[in-house]
């Protein structure tokens, strides 16, 4: 039998467990095309005079059964399926055609045309889906799609969210700084599978309209002076969602452990009998200043960091232009904190960068230094979300340049230490 590549199919799923199963030849492609049909509980008997290391060991294990010979067409009697992969073209062809007289599938390694069934290229999603791609009987290329067709489900780019019955569940996720492409593969697609999404007023928010229409989403965001929700009420949403059997995200920007209360929720959910799963994001307490090519550490110029909200925390923290400060939500402290830093002995022209909205189109980088920074601040209208980043790193960013002094650049600020390009089509120019 031959058969055009254009030839329309009809692809079916098969139930194989228990049922005999074939195989003529016994190399490494009939190792592999035996594993599937292993684990889909066929009873195998495998035809050969001589085996690879792979086969001989299940063979001896009892998994499958060898018969040490030449293939024969009796050997097709009571088989459900055939597969034959011999090496030998004409061998194969000879099992194809008894197969196709006792009406019996037959895969065929050796030409894919010539064969009445193909053995798809498969894969798994952590969903329980089988994902099988034929590809008209081309291994390579049906590889090549099953390939991106599971790397689009892992990363949630396939709706493949399914109704359960049994207990609810939470996961924490850290959703990163704002930017869509931040999130982490198994953040996106547990946001995919999701029956509600607790959402953050930060966070990569365009994600929240790829979701399916069923999904529900529940918003508990936070701003100053402004909450939608407190912490005990998003706490209680958290543990009733998941106790009425669904799989809740909560999407949270940044890193759930970064100043985000994840702890918190985390908590709350076990002490309620709620399985809790974490995973973190990219703080934006590197990420933000990153967008903004200012590393927290870099060769020469600082080699630690430390990062806090801004409250008291700042009268213990090192006070040194060598050693970074990163302040998140501080902008409303910015004068009483530039104030404590100078008051502990950080000089007056310490570097200092503030960058509003990072990672979303209109971010703004203001670069000035720590005697007049506020003021700065105060007159252009700085508001969060921003990040503040104080110490001789801020001299590192593109947006210094014609900002701070030629003579205070540091001998490692080198131009190629930072990609421009790359920086820049992200930010606009600095400001103040």
């Amino acid at each position: 039998m031959s058969a055009s590549a254009s030839e329309p199919i009809h692809p079916l799923a098969l139930r194989l467990r228990g049922k005999a199963v074939l195989c003529v030849g016994a190399g490494k492609v009939a190792h592999r095309r035996l594993s599937a049909l292993l684990e889909a509980g066929a009873r195998i008997t495998v035809i050969a005079p001589a085996a690879v290391p792979e086969i001989r060991a299940l063979a001896e294990s009892g998994a499958l059964t060898w018969r040490q010979r030449g293939y024969e067409p009796g050997d097709l009697e009571g088989m459900w399926l055939a597969h034959t992969a011999t090496g030998d073209p004409a061998l194969d062809a000879r099992v194809s055609q008894d197969a196709e007289e006792r009406r019996i599938w037959c895969i065929n390694a050796a030409d894919a045309q010539a064969s009445s069934a193909w053995t798809p290229a498969i894969t798994r999603t952590s969903e329980g889906i089988t994902i099988a791609v034929s590809a008209g009987g081309d291994p390579r290329r049906a590889a090549g799609l099953r390939n991106a067709i599971a790397l689009a489900a892992d990363t949630g780019l396939l709706p493949l969210r399914r109704r359960r019955t049994g207990p609810g569940s939470v996961a924490l996720v850290g959703g990163g700084p704002g930017d869509p492409g931040l999130i982490t593969v198994t953040g996106r697609r547990l946001l995919a599978a999701a029956d509600v999404v607790v959402a953050d007023r930060l966070g990569p928010r365009a994600l929240l309209r790829e979701l399916d229409p069923a999904v529900k989403i529940i918003e508990v965001g936070k701003a100053p002076g402004d909450h939608l929700a407190t912490q005990d009420q998003i706490n209680e949403v958290l543990v009733r969602e998941a106790r009425a059997g669904n799989r809740v995200v909560r999407l949270k920007g940044g890193d759930p452990f970064v100043l985000g209360r994840g702890g918190e929720e985390a908590d709350y959910c076990r002490a309620h009998g709620v399985s809790v799963e974490i995973i973190s994001g990219v703080t934006s307490a590197i990420s933000v200043p990153a967008a903004a090519g200012i590393p927290v550490t870099h060769r020469g110029v600082a080699t630690g960091f430390s990062m806090a909200t801004g409250h008291d925390e700042l009268c213990e923290l090192p006070a040194r232009a060598d050693h970074t400060l990163v302040l998140l939500m501080g902008v409303g402290r910015l004068e009483r904190n530039t104030a404590t830093l100078l008051g502990r002995g950080l000089a007056a022209d310490t570097p200092v960068a503030i960058i509003e909205r990072g990672y979303s189109p209109d971010q703004r980088v203001t670069i000035g230094d720590l005697g007049t920074i506020a003021a700065t601040a105060t007159r252009i209208g700085v508001a969060n979300p921003a990040v503040i980043v104080i110490g001789d790193v801020v001299r590192l960013s593109p947006h210094a340049a014609g900002i701070l002094e030629p003579s205070q650049q540091p001998a490692a600020a080198v131009p190629h230490a930072i990609d421009a390009r790359r920086v820049q089509h992200r930010v606009p120019q600095p400001v103040g």
